[in-house]
């Protein structure tokens, strides 16, 4: 929830105008009697900041248990030393937890909430005759007003805590939630541990403190250790989930796409870079995403031990830095200037390194290490899913295309037609043309230079025909020396003029042989003739098609002279 700069500067203010005179005033009117006790002090607080700095992390949502050393606390030497202590738990639950500097209104808005029961509830307790070291055990109305602190600074936290989603971050979200439900959970067991630990103290003193609060640190510890490895569970069950899905595409830049959209998913992720190894001498960029967009950058290739990324490929191993002075003297330059955590791990296959990725974010201490560790899982998936999408587009490209022209063959074109007459019949296309253009002489060709030159011719003429054609159509070999070009939405006019560019085209420009018989370099002029039908002009079907700009071609170019262009009439 995004909170307005003007609202941010406020609640600094308040913190300013607010805490410091309140702890003044607070510290005047009920002066606290630290003489004789600064030990005990001392280990409220060491036990202060070693709770606060251990909270238990359930689905996202931290669980500050401190409540009960404060209540101890309250009761043994009174509401100014229970707010200092507040105040000093808030700072280490706050660092604990790495707010980045954009939240850094967090801590005043805290320190705020946290003065304010702090001072309300003491105020009340103190109003209903209530004193500082209350004999709990012998004297039930000091533990009812003792709980009834408790109760009090429960209630005052919850009504702060609404008005700040409500005004503050302006959200309508009802507070009635899994949050209420937490925070009255721990209330209810906080509380009877923060009496016991009162009167314990009262009876033993100091062995207090360790007999009561090193089994709750323990306890914390084992909760966090808990989470931590259903966290990594979680990681793990969604990394063999990805790895499926991955390994379902069929295409290298869909494998790329998804593995960018799931690491941004699960990972704090504002950069993201995705580098090849290249003739096992460098790496070069072949994705980039920077802010959600693609990065177009002409990077120069990075070598072993250059930067980050030459760093990882050497060493083939994960790395984490978890803030920008701890990369910045060896970088690259490949990073934007806001990047502060880094992530970089080797993409390895059959023990060979064959790329490395690399993530960062614009907060410090981003990454955690479990994360490095599922990240390399999910390299691994990667690698095995852009081979097997490698071979599949190499399979598919020898199938679809012309070994030699590198032109879509016969059985792709005939696919293709078929799909186009579908557009048509559903009417999703509204005309379809078809141009087919045959080398005149083409023969002669081959006798006089070798049939290697008539390849070279034929590459020489596959590549104009692209370029000419662009994305307006379709270019493929039909066989032989004959060539056709599918245009979709082109009309017979518009396909008939496009048919007499590439004749010029053809006719204009001679033709470079570099291995004719002779052994010497030729420029070659040959001509085309070419036929043009329009669908459903001309034709009802695909063959129908075919062989109406088949008879354009023959009948009305090629036996009127050759060197022209014939359009199906009939």
């Amino acid at each position: 929830m995004a909170v307005h700069p003007k609202m941010k500067k406020a609640i600094f203010l308040v913190w300013l105008l607010l805490v410091p005179a309140g702890m003044w005033f607070t510290y005047k009117t009920y002066p606290p009697d630290f003489s004789g006790h600064w030990l005990e002090l001392l280990a409220f607080f060491v036990l202060t900041a070693v709770v606060a700095s251990m909270p238990i992390i359930i689905n996202e949502m931290s669980i500050f248990l401190i409540q009960w050393v404060s209540l101890a606390a309250f009761l043994s030497f009174g509401i100014f030393a229970e707010m200092v202590l507040a105040q000093i738990a808030v700072i280490v639950l706050l660092l604990q937890i790495r707010i980045q500097k954009g939240e850094s209104f967090r801590l005043p808005l805290n320190l705020n909430m946290f003065f304010l029961v702090s001072f309300f509830s003491g105020i009340i307790y103190y109003s209903l005759g209530g004193q500082t070291g209350p004999n709990l055990l012998n004297d039930p109305r000091s533990l009812w007003l003792a709980a009834l602190y408790g109760v009090v600074s429960y209630f005052l936290n919850q009504v702060i805590i609404s008005f700040h989603i409500r005004y503050i971050y302006k959200s309508n979200e009802s507070y009635f939630g899994k949050e209420l439900i937490v925070e009255t959970i721990t209330t209810l067991v906080t509380l009877p541990l923060g009496l016991m630990l009162y009167m314990f103290y009262n009876q033993v003193g100091l062995l207090a403190l360790l007999i009561v609060g090193i089994p709750f640190i323990s306890l914390s510890i084992i909760f966090k250790l808990y989470y931590s490895s259903q966290k990594v569970n979680e990681y793990l069950q969604k990394a063999a989930e990805i790895g499926h899905q991955m390994a379902e595409r069929l295409e290298v830049n869909g494998v790329i796409d998804l593995f960018i959209q799931k690491l941004s998913e699960m990972l704090p992720v504002d950069y993201a870079y995705i580098l090849e190894v290249v003739n096992e001498e460098e790496l070069q960029l072949t994705r980039g995403i920077e802010g959600g967009a693609g990065l177009t950058s002409d990077i120069v290739g990075i070598r072993k031990n250059e930067g980050i990324c030459g760093f990882v490929w050497e060493k083939q191993k994960g790395y984490l830095y978890n803030s920008k002075k701890d990369w910045q003297t060896f970088s690259q330059g490949l990073l934007p200037a806001d990047a502060e955590s880094i992530l970089a791990v080797p993409i390895v296959r059959n023990k060979k390194v064959i790329g490395v990725l690399m993530l960062a974010s614009k907060r410090k201490r981003a990454y955690e290490k479990s994360q490095l560790m599922i990240v390399d899982i999910l390299c691994s998936y990667f690698a095995v899913a852009i081979e097997n999408a490698k071979h599949y587009e190499l399979t598919k490209t020898q199938s679809e295309r012309c070994a030699l022209t590198k032109l879509y063959n016969y059985r792709y074109f005939e696919k293709l037609l078929t799909e186009e007459f579908d557009k048509l019949f559903q009417f999703e296309r509204k005309v379809l043309s078809l141009i087919i253009l045959d080398i005149d002489h083409f023969k002669a060709v081959n006798d006089t230079y070798g049939h290697q030159s008539g390849n070279e011719i034929l590459c020489e003429l596959a590549s104009r025909l692209s370029n000419l054609i662009g994305s307006r159509g379709t270019v493929a070999r039909y066989g032989g020396e004959e060539f056709v070009v599918l245009l979709p939405e082109a009309e017979k006019e518009e396909a008939f003029q496009m048919a007499e560019m590439i004749r010029q085209a053809i006719a204009n420009w001679p033709f470079t042989i570099q291995q004719s018989l002779d052994l010497n370099q030729h420029q070659v002029k040959i001509t085309a003739s070419i036929g043009v039908a329009t669908a459903p002009e001309d034709a009802e079907e695909p063959l129908a098609l075919v062989r109406h700009a088949d008879r354009a071609l023959y009948v009305g170019a090629k036996r009127a002279g050759r060197n022209r262009v014939a359009e199906y009439v009939k």
